[in-house]
């Protein structure tokens, strides 16, 4: 084998066991939470010794900062393939607002970890939620330009409209999370759509059409 197929060997090595490191993380944060869990545990979940886990992430706090940022960039994929199905500018801020809703709906370890554990892992993480929460408010605020533009909304602060958008999703999410006995979180998406949109300025008829999660 040449030099250059052994390294691209290595490097491909490297990066599956990466990402199994990082998928045993994810699970182990999931059932211990992020205090409680120890690199030992990580480690075992991966099927590796602690120094092959050191050798990819300095501390526990790079590994959850990783699972966070990679978390987030799927679900920003999924949001962008849902609204690239839509034309019409109220349509794609809502694909954005169902589709985030409807994921953490369906994953409601994806959405601990986003959530809870982050808030509960302390200051260190504070930068990365606040990344992640003006990543999706920025992302509203792109739709809901694009639906001032067309006029089929009243001009409006769309920033400050973004951050409201998924702030407001975010307690809804976060206090389904912490319920004792959590009903349906996608029972709560139509009242919260309408509620939403009716805050942009959408017309009444627009916001009567049906909005649940899928």
């Amino acid at each position: 084998m040449s030099d250059e197929k052994r390294a691209g060997a290595q490097a491909e090595k490297s990066r599956t066991r990466r990402e199994q490191i990082l998928d045993a993380a994810f699970n182990t944060f999931a059932r211990r939470g992020y205090r409680d869990t120890a690199m030992d545990e990580i480690a075992a979940a991966a099927e590796t010794s602690k120094g092959g886990v050191y050798f990819h992430f300095a501390t526990k706090e790079a590994i959850f900062r990783e699972l966070m940022r990679s978390t987030a960039d799927r679900l920003a994929a999924k949001v962008d393939r849902a609204v690239a199905a839509e034309t019409d500018p109220i349509a794609k801020a809502d694909a954005a607002l169902r589709t985030v809703f409807g994921t953490f709906a369906g994953h409601r370890t994806m959405a601990r970890l986003l959530f809870l554990d982050a808030l509960g892992a302390g200051r260190a993480f504070n930068d990365e939620t606040n990344a992640l929460h003006e990543r999706f408010a920025r992302m509203i605020a792109g739709y809901l330009d694009q639906a001032v533009a067309e006029g089929a909304i009243p001009p409006l602060d769309t920033q400050l409209t973004g951050v409201a958008w998924f702030g407001a999703l975010n307690e809804v999410v976060a206090r389904w999370l912490m319920a004792d006995e959590p009903g349906r979180l996608e029972d709560a998406y139509p009242p919260l759509r309408a509620l939403l949109l009716r805050s942009a300025g959408v017309p009444e008829a627009r916001i009567a059409a049906t909005g649940t999660p899928r």
